[in-house]
């Protein structure tokens, strides 16, 4: 089951989180062979989605996953409230759901 974690970015800016993966027994997870996917959408059936980059950690055994967003993306987006998750895929093709939630892009007042 994935976890739910709700995120706030400011529009205009850099936005970075790192997650660290671990086993319901709180084991670190090593993510050696996965590969991450994490979209934002207005709702969850919008066609348009805007995707996180998604790096991991090094080295991979520590389980950790960095989402990020630069911000000539978070520039473009319209404030207001989204949905979004991330997944992973092990090296045998297992998707699992990492995290989901909503996310609020907080609108900019200083346009440099």
């Amino acid at each position: 089951m994935a976890a739910k974690a709700n995120i706030i970015i400011d529009q205009g800016t850099d936005f970075s989180t790192t997650l660290t993966v671990t086993a319901d027994d709180g084991t670190v997870t090593d993510l050696t062979g996965y590969t991450a996917n994490g979209h934002i959408r207005k709702h969850y059936t919008s066609a348009t989605a805007t995707v996180f980059t998604c790096t991991f950690g090094s080295p991979r055994t520590a389980g950790q996953l960095t989402i990020s967003l630069g911000r000539n993306i978070t520039s473009n987006m319209d404030a207001g409230r989204y949905v979004y998750d991330v997944e992973l895929t092990s090296a045998a093709n297992t998707r699992s759901r990492l995290v989901e939630g909503v996310v609020t892009i907080s609108p900019e007042v200083t346009k440099a």
